[in-house]
């Protein structure tokens, strides 16, 4: 069920009712409590109609509220906010996976790599205020301080709460080395302006050392993290850009398993062996990319007239039935395979509609359609780390294919 709300900055008429010991209204029963803190005002004042600049009240020493003005209060929860005003949209049960940590990971979460400096932060404010509650980031993205400072300002708006958002960084490949793996993650933390980090991932299974060996080896690397565990600094944690070969060896001396995977996922490129590897195991897999990455093209040194999943002929079939646009369907589909997705947009629309896929489903005869494109390739195949004095000095080192 989705609810707008209006993210005027008054204090909470919840929090002044605890503040005095006062029982809550019962007309909010059945309402998560953190509707409170942005329900319209004017009416409390006595005005008819709704500014576009309401008055601060202060509600410290509010006492009781009157019959009218509960039966108010609760017709403007309903109601849409008026054309530029900043609104909350709060889903309600939003589909989530249970973790090996105990711990829940939403299944759509806002990606940031490649979001530039300037727009980064107002897209992660925006996708929060349109229900998201899944921020995935990285220290090599160069853009965390700017997420922080906008996960900050939507969390004192008092609508969304610190424990409702899944945050996740990653950890780079120049902080490996043990000794610099708290340090890394305090860094991110400092900068996300978080208490703890819901997920850290190892980001590649690269240290830049040359030679046969990756070095620090990654399970001294994996140690250090499990540390920040038993330190209370990280929830969960896992890899990025793993094989199921690496994985296997990780997992021979891990004390805590990896909880989750994240790698390229789509269409184009299924991942289906390790899939199914992780899924026997219990291990969540998130896929980034899950539109295919057209943006990365020039990043990753890809040639531009590769083709992607969003132009993919049976994509836009589907979304034609299904009166979806292809991103839609793109990220549906990584969700009915049983995995998380990490769209990433700094368009208002574009974050909003990516976020409107849990109340349909892709028929089973275009699922399965879906599942079995011939064409198959990576979009962000790793290049970056091949080297003839290695230690991957060809792609299938790399990916132990």
């Amino acid at each position: 069920m989705r609810h707008h709300l209006h993210a005027y900055k008054v204090r909470s008429i919840k929090s002044a009712f605890i503040k005095n010991s006062i029982p809550l209204p019962s007309f909010h029963s059945t309402a998560r409590h953190h509707y409170w803190a942005s329900i319209w005002c004017c009416k409390m004042s006595g005005t008819d109609e709704v500014a576009a600049s309401p008055q601060l009240h202060d509600y410290t020493h509010l006492k009781q509220l009157s019959e009218e003005q509960k039966a108010e209060l609760k017709r403007l929860e309903q109601v849409e906010p008026p054309a530029g005003s900043p609104g909350y949209r709060v889903i309600d049960n939003q589909p989530s996976a249970k973790l090996l940590s105990g711990y829940s990971i939403p299944l759509v979460g806002l990606g940031t790599w490649k979001s530039a400096k300037g727009e980064v932060g107002a897209a992660v404010a925006t996708a929060l205020r349109m229900g998201y509650r899944h921020i995935d980031c990285a220290r090599v993205y160069q853009n965390e301080h700017e997420v922080g400072e906008a996960l900050s300002a939507v969390l004192a708006e008092g609508v969304v709460r610190r424990e409702e958002v899944f945050v996740t960084s990653k950890l780079w490949n120049s902080d490996h080395e043990p000794a610099r793996v708290e340090a890394a993650c305090r860094k991110s933390m400092e900068d996300l302006r978080v208490s703890y980090l819901d997920l850290y991932l190892m980001h590649w299974p690269v240290t830049g050392n040359t030679g046969p060996e990756v070095l620090p080896p990654l399970a001294d690397t994996w140690a250090a993290m499990e540390a920040l565990v038993d330190k209370g600094l990280v929830r969960t944690i896992g890899v990025s850009n793993f094989s199921i070969k690496k994985l296997e060896r990780l997992m021979t001396s891990a004390r805590i398993k990896p909880a989750v995977v994240q790698v390229e996922s789509h269409p184009y490129w299924r991942n289906e062996a390790l899939r199914g590897w992780c899924a026997e195991r219990g291990i969540h897999l998130t896929a980034y990319s899950p539109l295919g990455s057209p943006d990365s093209a020039t990043i990753v040194k890809r040639a531009e007239d590769t083709p992607t999943p969003l132009r993919e002929a049976l994509v836009a079939e589907v979304a034609s039935k299904m009166g979806k646009d292809a991103g839609q369907v793109l990220i549906r589909w990584a969700l009915q395979r049983g995995t998380s997705a990490l769209p990433k947009s700094v368009k208002p629309e574009r974050i909003r509609s990516n976020l409107d896929v849990f109340d349909w489903e892709i028929p089973a005869d275009l699922y399965d359609k879906l599942s079995h494109l011939p064409h198959q390739q990576r979009m962000v195949d790793g290049n970056f780390w091949i080297n003839p004095a290695g230690p991957y000095r060809t792609l299938q080192d790399l990916w132990d294919e």
